[in-house]
């Protein structure tokens, strides 16, 4: 007898459909994988093998050949179980329904028969729902995560005679309760952190909320405790809330990568995600061999810290050049070549030397010349030419810590952020980009024109400082960004000087 199941496979942060084919022959014995499956899907065979006998059922002594077709693409992973087994039992004659044809089947079976968590679950459902299936039957764990996709039902089982029971019709479903959001609606979340905790930073605050606003890469560089860590991990609450297609989007890539726990849905804050210096170019810009999403990914639509910037690997550094430019990555290896979205702000930290105390108002250096030199040569100046803000964070005062003056919430400086932002998407209606620090060069030219008074002070700039061409592009964007902020059609003299100030790498070199 032959059978078809409906299935899924993950490209990317999509999915592909895929179909378990099982026919059953008379001659031979055993169980036959094939269709390019990897080891996880070989060992199928016994999981559920041990899940049929502790449900019940019977893997007969007969030639049983399961192809997963499309056959050329490559198969991996444990979510094919729940499909093969019920594959299986169809052709065997152990179990009818008339549900079978209309559904999609992903799950992980145990040995005793209980239905496991896989990854990839909200594509897979998005999938399905365009291939127009009515119901997905899926891991009771990720319930909440396929909930997020409306228009398909989504029913959670906790073990195999559980959907046996509802195939054959000896028990009714029900199925889960969807996320009801309209598609312009938008989306918010608290957050514990908050600007009002900074003391003083009054210079570098007013930097981070030009970057928010225009989604800028910036570079604090200060001793130890100045407080770098602190601010960088407030910027998410100053950065607009999420629209509805990016909490999609960064949903379906932690999805994929495996990051969304049993009872979350729809991701709805903006991710932060702060890798150690020791992580490898793979776990920084993905990849491997079964490919996965990796740090740059997982920060999407969020930030990416990196903490003690010249204490990562140089070349795990420059590796991220590609993805701060076309804000995407392409992984491409023999057996495989993915897409993964790479949208996010870079903030980075580092001390002024290796001992830290460089400039340092009380505290005494003991490094070399050369010793700084090298240090901060870590990175290359290619990478930092696509940082747009270096920023100097002074050590906070005892008069600021222990002052009891109200700090400016999160919440009132990002209200300035969202306004302007606001402008950048009236200002790029048209135009496949959201904020300013996305515009390339002849975009620059149509939305950022400079006056002959703000030209002859780049210009000026640009030969004291020896900037590159790349550094005068990202000049004229913060400085575009800074107009916006003050609700300025036309960029003015003092913007290109504030801009110029968040150069202070350049200006020491």
């Amino acid at each position: 007898m032959f059978v078809r199941v409906h299935s899924g496979a993950i490209s990317g942060i999509e999915a592909v459909d895929v179909t378990v084919e099982v026919n059953v022959a008379g001659g031979g014995i055993g169980l036959y994988i094939v269709g390019l499956p990897d080891n996880t899907i070989k060992e199928s065979e016994q999981r559920i093998q041990a899940a049929f006998e502790n449900s019940g059922y019977r893997l007969l002594a007969k030639k049983i050949v399961v192809n997963l077709a499309p056959a050329d693409l490559r198969k991996e992973g444990s979510l094919y179980d729940l499909p093969i087994a019920i594959g299986i039992l169809t052709a065997t004659e152990q179990l009818s329904s008339s549900l079978i044809d209309s559904s999609l089947f992903i799950g992980e079976l145990s040995l005793n028969g209980t239905v496991r968590p896989v990854k990839g679950v909200l594509p897979l459902v998005a999938r399905a729902r365009e291939r127009g299936l009515k119901r997905v039957f899926l891991p009771r764990e990720n319930v909440s995560e396929g909930a997020v996709v409306n228009g398909i039902e989504i029913i959670g089982i906790g073990s195999l005679i559980e959907l046996c029971e509802i195939l054959s019709g000896r028990m009714e479903y029900i199925a889960a309760e969807h996320i009801v959001m309209g598609e312009e609606e938008v989306l918010d979340s608290l957050y514990s952190e908050d600007f009002s905790d900074v003391k003083g930073q009054i210079y570098v605050k007013r930097a981070l909320e030009v970057a928010a606003t225009g989604g800028h890469n910036v570079i604090m560089i200060g001793s130890p405790g100045s407080g770098k860590t602190m601010l960088a991990r407030r910027i998410p609450t100053i950065l607009p809330p999420m629209t509805l297609d990016e909490a999609l989007e960064t949903t379906k890539i932690h999805s994929v990568a495996g990051k969304i726990g049993a009872h979350r849905g729809l991701i709805t804050s903006r991710p932060f995600r702060a890798p150690h210096h020791l992580t490898s170019q793979v776990a920084l810009i993905g990849g491997g061999q079964y490919p996965q999403p990796g740090e740059v990914s997982l920060a999407n639509n969020g930030v990416l810290f990196l903490d003690e910037m010249p204490e990562f690997g140089r070349n795990v550094l420059e590796v991220l050049r590609q993805p701060l430019e076309d804000r995407h990555i392409t992984i491409s290896r023999a057996r495989y070549s993915v897409d993964y979205p790479a949208n996010f702000m870079l903030i980075a930290s580092m001390n002024p030397c290796p001992c830290g105390y460089y400039g340092h108002p009380t505290k005494e250096c003991t490094c070399s010349a050369a010793a700084v030199h090298r240090y901060k040569a870590h990175i290359s100046g290619p990478l930092m030419d696509r940082i747009d803000i270096h920023i100097d964070v002074s050590p906070v005062s005892i008069s600021d810590i222990n002052s009891s003056r109200k700090e400016e919430s999160s919440a009132e400086i990002r209200q300035r952020v969202i306004a302007a932002r606001e402008i950048q998407l009236k200002r790029f209606a048209n135009l496949d980009i959201h904020c300013n620090a996305m515009m390339n060069s002849s975009m620059l030219r149509e939305f950022a024109p400079l006056s002959k008074e703000c030209s002859s002070l780049l210009e000026r700039a640009m030969q004291r400082l020896n900037l590159s061409a790349r550094a005068y592009d990202r000049i004229i964007k913060v400085a575009r960004t800074i107009a916006d902020l003050e609700n300025r059609s036309d960029i003015e003299p003092a913007h290109i000087s504030e801009a110029i100030g968040y150069r202070s790498l350049d200006r020491e070199a």
